[in-house]
């Protein structure tokens, strides 16, 4: 199972294939998720530190141009399907953005 470490937060398995924020959320990390998964409001972005989650797609990209976030260095965790290994660290949280998650994101 990929080990996924959050920076200055807990390390835990997780499953092949699911959705990085479902995983962050899952292990106790407050991640903000405001669109419910839907790659339109970048409230859920990552910094991936190590690791190399599959490639962004067009969609992904645009939306974190649009929103003044270069896309080389920040990654939607809706949008990563977890296939390895990462260390990443949440741009946002409830707790620092002092607002509800939103509404749970789907598989």
């Amino acid at each position: 199972m990929p080990i996924i470490q959050v920076k200055n937060g807990p390390r835990f398995e997780a499953e092949f294939n699911q959705k990085l924020v479902l995983a962050l959320e899952d292990h106790g990390v407050d991640m903000l998720h405001r669109c419910g998964g839907n790659a339109r409001c970048t409230t859920c972005r990552v910094e991936i530190l190590e690791g190399s989650p599959a490639p962004a797609k067009d969609e992904e990209k645009d939306i974190l141009l649009r929103k003044g976030f270069d896309p080389n260095v920040f990654r939607l965790s809706c949008q990563i399907r977890i296939q390895g290994d990462l260390v990443v660290e949440p741009a946002l949280t409830v707790e620092t953005a002092g607002m509800d998650a939103g509404p749970r994101p789907k598989e």
